[in-house]
């Protein structure tokens, strides 16, 4: 059987309108913005339509007003929306309006095992790592220094 490419927003269209169809949807992850904790091609998540108040460390995909679909962390929220940032990222993101979200990942499959809320690398990245910007920045300061000797 031959396999097909399909164009990735093809793909997540169809997985948006599952998911706004009420159906848990999984796919693996794409790209390293989510590096630490989700690598790319390795790590898959399960996404559902949202049945709760967002919360900061909670893991969104979201619509970008160009049509880009991204899946990032919530940093924290305020009256003016969502600020949303990457695990592998210095920079947030925001305000990100709350109807942009379309769903939220409720279980990681990470090095083959499946992680949930309340597990410990799942509190880590959610609680900790979401609070270490300034260490992400001093790390790579330091991989660029490495790149120019």
């Amino acid at each position: 059987m031959a396999s097909r490419d399909v164009d990735t927003k093809e793909y997540v269209t169809m997985l948006k309108e599952l998911i706004e169809e009420g159906h848990q949807v999984n796919m693996v992850i794409s790209g390293n913005s989510m590096s630490p904790f989700l690598i790319s091609k390795r790590d898959e998540v399960w996404l559902n339509s949202p049945s709760r108040p967002l919360k900061a460390g909670d893991i969104v995909f979201f619509t970008r007003p160009g049509g880009q679909y991204v899946l990032h962390r919530i940093h924290h929220i305020s009256q003016e929306g969502l600020y949303i940032i990457g695990d592998n990222q210095i920079e947030m993101e925001g305000p990100v309006p709350q109807d942009a979200v379309f769903a939220i990942v409720t279980s990681v499959k990470r090095k083959g095992i499946v992680y949930e809320p309340g597990d410990f690398w799942w509190w880590f990245f959610a609680h900790v790592w979401r609070h270490m910007i300034w260490y992400r920045k001093r790390k790579m300061r330091k991989r660029r220094g490495n790149l120019h000797r």
